[in-house]
C-alpha cells in the first residue's frame, strides 16, 4: 500500500503543476471562467498533495518528495507548457481525473482488505471529490 500512496502523490504533484500551467496558458473564448476554474482544481489537489503525505506518516509510511521520485513514479502526463484551447485542455483534465478516481478506488479497496481505515477514509473524500469533478 505504500507503494501505491507514493504513486498517488506523484500523481498529484505532476497533476497540481499541469493544471497550474493550463491555468497560465489557457486560451479561447471561456478563458475567463477556464482560467478560475483550473485555479480551483489546482488549489484543490494541492491540498490533497499534503493530505496524502500526511496520511501516509500516519500510517508508518515513507512518502517522497523529490522532484524525481514523483516524475518516476507519476502515470500523469505533463502539460505541453504552451498556450491550449479550453477545448483541448478539458478533456485531459477530465481524463486524469477519471484517472485519479480508479487509483484511489483501488487503494480504497486496498485499505479495506488490510484494514487500514485511515487510508481507507481518506480515499472516500477523494472519491468524492473526483466523481464530483467528472459529474461536472
Amino acid at each position: 500500500m505504500e507503494k501505491k500512496m507514493n504513486v498517488l502523490l506523484s500523481d498529484l504533484v505532476v497533476f497540481y503543476h499541469k493544471l497550474q500551467s493550463y491555468h497560465w496558458y489557457v486560451k479561447g473564448c471561456a478563458f475567463f471562467q477556464a482560467h478560475a476554474k483550473l485555479e480551483e482544481y489546482y488549489d484543490a489537489i494541492n491540498e490533497q498533495i499534503d493530505e496524502v503525505a500526511e496520511t501516509a506518516l500516519m500510517a508508518g509510511f515513507k512518502p517522497v518528495s523529490r522532484v524525481a521520485d514523483f516524475t518516476a513514479l507519476t502515470k500523469i502526463e505533463e502539460a505541453s507548457g504552451d498556450y491550449a484551447d479550453v477545448a483541448a485542455i478539458f478533456p485531459d483534465v477530465l481524463k486524469d481525473f477519471q484517472y485519479l478516481l480508479k487509483s484511489v478506488e483501488d487503494l480504497k479497496a486496498d485499505a479495506d482488505k488490510a484494514g487500514n481505515y485511515l487510508i481507507s477514509a481518506k480515499m472516500d473524500d477523494f472519491i468524492e471529490s473526483y466523481s464530483k469533478a467528472i459529474w461536472m
